[in-house]
């Protein structure tokens, strides 16, 4: 028979698991409780968010305080290679000064490339120049009319017909004996026929890019080649195209291919100076510079001497022979 004692144990040990499990409970809440009190919840993970993709633009190259001058009026040399573009001489800036950049027959880098020309605008107080580029279309160019083809708005040069360019007899100069793809198309000058080189600014250009320039702004483009590279490279080390020393007349006006200043076909502006078929100053190659024979005739005068032609007896001695062999 159980005593009191161990009777009381016995029917108050439900009791006590009871609260012992009560507390253990209690004690688990409050944990949990107190958790998500002290560490607050994560911040969301950062979204990153991609800045709004301008519209492209012409790459600005150089800028000037001062206008360029006017374009020089030159003829176009015929084209040498079929499937090659005409790109337009321009003037460009170096710390001497504004110098030219003979206009000059190109390979584009692939078919279906068109050149669209670099130009000077006036924008925020100064004058910058916007580079040129290829791309499948012919994009705004200041609205300078370059000539041949390149009246201020488009080109009208030639075109594309599948892999083959075609060539526009009525506005550029080609040899049916070497370029056999042509048509005659009459291109009529919307744009007020002027040799100004900018746009914008006092005495400027006044024109905006049109609907169909503003989608070829947006086209994808191709920089300029390694041949157009060199060919602005040769321009700048030649002191003749300076327009200080040349008067905005350059002697070199365009050449038949890109740096080939002293081959056959170069022709000079209208009013430059006329050179002597044998250059009288040197390239940075080290080889003789100028126009030669073909400049000469550019002029309306006749050719030199040839190389083994003898001195006249009171002629001074040939200093520029000299002056080429260096």
């Amino acid at each position: 028979m159980l005593k009191p004692a161990k009777r009381m144990q016995l029917a108050l040990a439900p009791l006590g698991g009871f609260l012992l499990l009560s507390a253990a409970a209690t004690q688990l809440t409050g944990c949990v409780v107190r958790t998500a009190v002290a560490v607050p919840a994560p911040p969301p993970a950062p979204v990153y968010v991609a800045p709004a993709a301008a519209p492209p633009a012409a790459e600005v190259d150089v800028q000037a305080n001062e206008p360029p001058p006017p374009l020089p009026v030159y003829p176009q040399p015929a084209c040498p290679v079929e499937g090659y573009i005409w790109t337009p001489g321009y003037w460009a800036w170096a710390p001497a000064g504004y110098y030219w950049v003979p206009g000059t027959w190109v390979a584009p880098p692939r078919v279906g490339l068109l050149w669209t020309p670099g130009y000077w605008g006036f924008v925020g107080g100064v004058y910058a120049f916007h580079a040129g580029y290829w791309g499948p279309h012919v994009g705004f160019y200041g609205g300078v009319n370059y000539g041949f083809g390149y009246g201020g708005v488009g080109f009208a040069g030639g075109r594309w017909v599948g892999n083959s360019f075609a060539y526009n007899q009525s506005v550029t100069n080609v040899n049916v004996t070497v370029v056999h793809n042509t048509y005659n198309e009459t291109v009529v000058n919307n744009v007020t026929v002027n040799r100004v080189s900018y746009n914008g600014g006092a005495g400027g250009i006044t024109a905006a890019p049109t609907a169909a320039e503003r989608v070829a702004a947006q086209e994808q483009h191709v920089a300029v080649t390694q041949a157009q590279r060199l060919h602005v490279q040769q321009a700048a080390a030649n002191p003749a195209l300076l327009a200080k020393n040349n008067g905005g007349h350059p002697s070199i006006a365009a050449t038949p291919h890109p740096g080939a200043f002293n081959a056959p076909g170069v022709v000079g502006a209208h009013g430059a100076p006329p050179v002597h078929p044998v250059a009288s100053y040197s390239n940075h190659n080290g080889g003789a510079a100028g126009h030669g024979t073909a400049g000469a005739q550019a002029y309306g005068k006749p050719p030199g001497p040839k190389p083994s032609a003898k001195p006249h007896p009171k002629a001074p001695p040939r200093e520029e022979e000299k002056t080429a062999q260096r």
